[in-house]
């Protein structure tokens, strides 16, 4: 990589940081790409070089948030040993409830403004090199298990969006229950999820 290309890399990520930095502890409302482009100390030019807009960085730095936080859990995931399809994506599940647990203004960000279409276009579009496309992970995954799984990326959805609203709930309220006692039931629940999209095996 070039001196230029790295002083664009530079650029991009004070701009990423300056804005997650002002999203959450302002608001993504009362934040002006004035603020962003002062607090990153880059011209306002160079803001609409990468971005539309402050929706667009926003977006971008969800997906960009989440793909972080996936493959954070997954190389963890790597190094524990799990072999099973099942208890892979319940360590994963729990690996990011815990980080999102440990960091609330993260969980407050991404899940304020997070949508289905966001979602997928974290796992799918990595938005630098340190990213990694988090489908390619999921298929692999799902491969290695041998199962064959009846419409898997549906599957996936009905996970997050559970794991999401509930694990939300419970981290920011304690509502019905804490994390730690929800975690059983969301266990049992993601299990049941993954079983009604597994293929029986026909029957000789």
């Amino acid at each position: 990589m070039g001196k230029a290309d790295l002083n664009k890399k530079l650029k991009m990520e004070n701009l990423l940081n300056a804005s997650f930095e002002l999203f959450t502890s302002q608001g993504i409302n009362k934040t002006s790409i004035s603020d962003i482009v002062n607090k990153a100390e880059v011209a306002k030019g160079t803001f609409y070089l990468y971005f539309k807009d402050k929706y667009d960085i926003r977006n971008r730095l969800i997906a960009h948030k989440s793909s972080q936080l996936f493959m954070q859990a997954y190389n963890a995931l790597q190094e524990s040993g799990i072999t099973d399809f099942e208890e892979r994506i319940i360590f994963i599940m729990d690996h990011v409830l815990d980080e999102l647990a440990a960091n609330k203004g993260l969980l407050s960000f991404i899940y304020k403004d997070l949508s289905w279409a966001v979602f997928k276009r974290a796992l799918t579009t990595p938005m630098s090199d340190e990213d990694v496309d988090f489908t390619k992970v999921y298929e692999n995954m799902i491969a290695e298990s041998g199962l064959s799984l009846k419409d898997p990326e549906v599957m996936l959805f009905m996970i997050i969006e559970l794991v999401g609203s509930t694990g939300y709930s419970s981290i920011m309220y304690s509502d019905p229950v804490s994390l730690e006692e929800l975690k059983p039931h969301l266990a049992e629940t993601v299990r049941g999820i993954i079983r009604a999209h597994t293929d029986k095996p026909k029957k000789e």
